[in-house]
């Protein structure tokens, strides 16, 4: 019968372990609600997480949320914090996760009618920002 080389067992034990990658959504920009980003699945680089990251800011009445998915280094998980954009400072929080395809849209996610509301927003945020 089939018998094994001890070269062979050194050869494997040689060979480098293929790292195991994680697919995880990306937003092609970051989406500003109440509409949830266009995901598209990306391979992330190993030893990196799904990551969600939703940004809060608030200028007089108008209450601006800003969404974004990726991949991200574990030391960007679970951060919460401020980051200043256009004028506003926006309170994030990052979650992240494991499995593939993890950091999917939430259910209940905005209608496809609300691409009305983001085509306003600028609008809305030049008399905010006056």
């Amino acid at each position: 019968m089939f018998q094994q080389s001890p070269l062979l067992h050194v050869l494997l034990c040689c060979l480098p372990l293929a790292a195991v990658t994680l697919r995880c959504y990306t937003c092609v920009f970051p989406a500003i609600s109440p509409i949830e980003c266009m995901p598209f699945p990306q391979e992330c680089p190993a030893g990196q997480r799904c990551l969600s990251s939703t940004a809060v800011a608030v200028k007089g009445a108008i209450r601006l949320v800003v969404y974004e998915k990726g991949c991200a280094v574990e030391t960007h998980c679970g951060l919460t914090g401020q980051k200043a954009a256009a004028g506003l400072s926006f309170n994030y929080t990052n979650n992240c996760c494991d499995t593939d395809l993890c950091n999917h849209a939430p259910r209940g996610s905005a209608p496809c009618g609300a691409g009305l509301v983001l085509s306003l927003l600028p609008l809305l945020l030049m008399g905010a920002l006056r």
